[in-house]
């Protein structure tokens, strides 16, 4: 993929390593991981998808200030499927996310506008076919082939930086480390395929083997390994072992950092992920806690950036709000005791607000008549008669 090509220059390290054909290898065994190789990486896909699935089934809402209060606008179509018919709201921000923590870029083709200018239509492209040009300080796309207007195209950026029309790769700038992890796992599936033999040194005690024989015998005993047979030899054979076993050379070790180095680069908890905590443990008293802090610290940024590229689809002073209550959605315990102090003593919720967080409608009257007779104060008991104590 060449999202930014300058005039007269060649592929850059970072687009190689999208495009799929790496740099070759780094101190002779490291190949750079492309794109494709590097979702193979258990934990980096685990980071994209957890990712993509909050933020793409956070509700999307619209709003306008009036006097300084927030209220809810209804949401032109554009936020429903803005993908038309095909493609709904969910799936077309799972697959541009997707796009964003991986590739720093996401596009689209603008297909139709409404009355006001507005896009009303977005048909998603895949990154690969993206060129990003800028000629003379003006900004065009090529796409597969085909050259648009900038006007024409929808171009989100992630982890941007000064000067640059297109967004940093988290896969570009992580592929060193990444690297590392997909070549353990080679090493492991070429362990395995093997029959998990190492390398050995058959030396023939009796007589010297020549180039013909030596092959062979080389011949019959990978044979053997790697079919599961026996490899039978006589008295003149010795065997032994020259490379370590798996454990030994640190691959147990090396999966298991490179597990916790792609959540690291994702800023994603490693528990979410399945990845070994390095301190501490995630409990049932602390989640909502860890929650907080992974959507403020983590994922509060991608919100904001979605929220103001977003908005762009509606018209001034309106805006978009994502969602983000079902991320922080305490247990139900916890939940009906906020909504009690919410609605008591001074309260601030009336209950049907309170009721609305818990998607439940407003009382009906058969449900306030219930709810009265409940909550009526207890007649007060009498002394003496059938059932009180009698006086002496």
């Amino acid at each position: 993929m060449s999202l930014f090509r300058p005039r007269a220059a060649s592929l850059s390290a970072l687009e190689q390593i999208l495009d799929g054909r790496g740099l070759g290898r780094r101190g002779g065994t490291m190949p750079n991981a492309s794109r494709r190789s590097a979702l193979t990486h258990s934990a980096v896909w685990a980071s994209l998808r957890l990712r993509a699935d909050l933020l793409s089934t956070m509700p999307v809402d619209a709003f306008r200030k009036k006097d300084g209060v927030q209220i809810e606008t209804p949401k032109p179509p554009v936020l429903v499927s803005p993908g038309g018919d095909e493609v709904g709201i969910i799936e077309w921000l799972y697959s541009t996310q997707f796009d964003l923590d991986s590739c720093g870029n996401t596009f689209g083709l603008i297909r139709t506008r409404d009355g006001m200018g507005l896009p009303s239509r977005i048909d998603l492209v895949p990154v690969e076919d993206v060129t990003v040009l800028v000629k003379k300080g003006v900004k065009s796309y090529r796409i597969a082939g085909v050259e648009h207007d900038a006007a024409e195209v929808w171009h989100e950026r992630q982890f941007t930086t000064s000067g640059s029309p297109v967004g940093l790769s988290p896969l570009a700038y992580s592929a060193s480390s990444i690297s590392g992890y997909v070549s353990a796992q080679e090493f492991v599936r070429q362990w395995f395929a093997g029959g998990a033999v190492p390398s050995a040194h058959l030396r023939n005690s009796e007589k010297t083997l020549v180039p013909a024989e030596t092959k062979a015998v080389k011949a019959q005993f990978k044979e053997s390994v790697t079919s599961g047979d026996v490899f039978v030899t006589g008295k003149d054979w010795e065997y032994s072992m020259l490379s370590a076993k798996a454990n030994e050379a640190g691959m147990i070790d090396s999966l298991r950092w490179g597990v916790g180095d792609a959540a690291r680069f994702y800023g994603v908890p490693g528990d979410m992920i399945d990845a070994e905590v390095s301190s501490g443990s995630i409990t049932y008293a602390n989640i909502t806690q860890r929650n907080l802090q992974f959507l403020i610290t983590n994922l509060g940024p991608a919100v904001a950036r979605r929220e103001a590229a977003l908005s762009s689809l509606l018209p001034r002073p309106r805006f978009v709000k994502l969602n983000t209550g079902a991320l922080l959605r305490m247990d139900l315990k916890s939940r009906y005791e906020a909504h009690k102090i919410g609605t008591g003593g001074r309260p601030f919720l009336a209950p049907s607000e309170a009721r609305a967080l818990e998607n439940l409608p407003p009382f009906t009257p058969e449900q306030l008549a219930e709810l009265s007779a409940v909550t009526a104060a207890p007649a007060a008991p009498t002394v003496g008669g059938a059932d009180g104590p009698s006086a002496e």
